[in-house]
């Protein structure tokens, strides 16, 4: 799509053309008229699809300068790298005008910060601890604030900053809200619901022109590790199905500690490869397990552990997903006639990692219905909230909650049990 069609002005068209981009991405077209129009959007996208210059482009067009002391945009991102970031891509962007912004995050003195906003100020980037510290300090002012902006809100969310943008977000009263995201979940939602009603949610999948094969991938979101532990044994007493399985976490403590979690009749059945403690049982060589029958099981910690033969392995669980995507990708791409199935738990917080993945391989993973007699963690229960429903193309709702898109629907719902059965009777019959 050509940027003409973003119906921006001439000087950012131009700077836009000088910074090397030459076409409008997916997620400007669909929200960029909204957000100049001044509309509440929480926007879905994996990383690259344009988010960060989206708002950027959307913040320039509607900014009018004045020289007014109070800030006009306050833009909360997750971390100090990011807030420098984000200015220079204003700074890129704003060629030939007089924009006054300003970066505030790290944990030392604020007089500076606070005489830079007395002096006036049009744009605050900030970390959201930093923001609420000057705020209550009196030092940030938002009583002229027009917009208010969450990047990278699914970050801020894993590293447990809702308190301060909610904070910020109800001082701030009645302005424009945009949220960025790769991800949305229960723990996102109670955080937006809190100041956000009637927003348009736009979501863009950009998962690149090459599809990678792989083994067949399943997915199952769960809340907690708890409620992860419990899926887990539910479907390990199909024993007839998953008669040789491995299993990998992300450090060998978790791996101890899941082996301890795992209920088997038969001794010998769950055992970890490389036990942390000496006194543990295990194994040192897969092989091993592979020629030992009772081993039904084997947990294996990503941490010090190079590629397995996974060979005669028709079942692989990652109750953890590896702090590197390639570690994920290179156990389910097809390398050779081995077949397996792979299957992934996530929790809430861990999707956005599974979307990188899913990104990477150009293609979406089967998401599985968790099975009816599954025990929820009480703690997750609690926790948990409902949201109202909006639907995508207007806002005619109220919360944060979007409905699945039809290409993401299911239209069966089968066991795990009699899923893996078909499967391996498809490629064995």
């Amino acid at each position: 799509m050509s940027l003409d069609k973003l119906k921006l002005s001439k000087s950012l068209i131009a700077a836009m053309n000088d910074a090397g981009y030459i076409s409008a991405k997916e997620i400007q077209a669909k929200t960029m008229s909204r957000i100049i129009g001044g509309q509440d959007i929480i926007a879905i996208g994996p990383e690259g699809c344009g988010k960060t210059t989206t708002y950027v482009l959307g913040v320039l067009m509607r900014l009018k300068y004045s020289r007014d002391e109070a800030p006009k945009v306050l833009i909360l991102v997750p971390d100090g790298e990011r807030v420098e970031a984000l200015i220079a891509e204003f700074m890129l962007l704003s060629k030939n005008r007089d924009l006054r912004i300003i970066g505030l995050y790290g944990t030392g003195g604020m007089d500076e910060d606070i005489q830079v906003l007395l002096d006036g100020i049009d744009i605050v980037v900030a970390t959201p601890t930093r923001a609420r510290a000057i705020y209550l300090k009196l030092g940030l002012n938002l009583n002229r604030l027009q917009t208010f902006i969450v990047d990278d809100a699914e970050v801020i969310v894993k590293q447990g900053m809702q308190l301060p943008v909610a904070e910020l977000a109800r001082s701030a009263g009645k302005v424009q809200h945009l949220i960025f995201t790769t991800v949305i979940h229960d723990k996102l939602s109670l955080m937006i619901d809190q100041f956000m009603n009637f927003p348009t949610t736009i979501e863009v999948e950009d998962l690149g022109d090459s599809e990678v094969e792989t083994h067949e991938l399943l997915l199952y979101q769960v809340p907690n590790a708890k409620t992860k532990i419990n899926l887990l044994n539910l479907l390990l007493r199909d024993d007839e199905v998953f008669d040789k399985v491995v299993v990998f976490v992300n450090t060998r403590l978790t791996a101890q500690k899941l082996a301890k979690n795992l209920h088997s009749a038969t001794p010998g059945a769950v055992t970890v490869l490389n036990p942390l403690f000496f006194d543990e049982d295990g194994f040192d060589h897969i092989a091993d397990f592979k020629d030992t029958p009772e081993a039904r099981v084997l947990i294996v910690a990503n941490e010090g552990t190079s590629d397995l033969d996974l060979s005669g392995i028709n079942f692989m669980f990652h109750f953890e997903i590896p702090e590197e995507k390639e570690t994920f990708l290179r156990r389910v791409v097809k390398g050779d006639a081995n077949e397996l199935v792979a299957i992934t738990f996530a929790t809430d917080l861990e999707l956005a990692e599974v979307r990188k993945i899913e990104q990477s391989m150009g293609k979406k993973i089967d998401v599985m219905d968790l099975p009816e007699d599954l025990v929820i963690d009480k703690a997750a229960k609690a926790a948990s909230i409902k949201t109202k429903k909006v639907v995508v193309e207007g806002p005619i709702g109220g919360g944060a909650f979007h409905e699945k898109k039809e290409s993401n629907s299911k239209t069966h719902n089968y066991g795990i049990g009699q899923k893996a059965k078909m499967t391996m009777k498809k490629k064995h019959g």
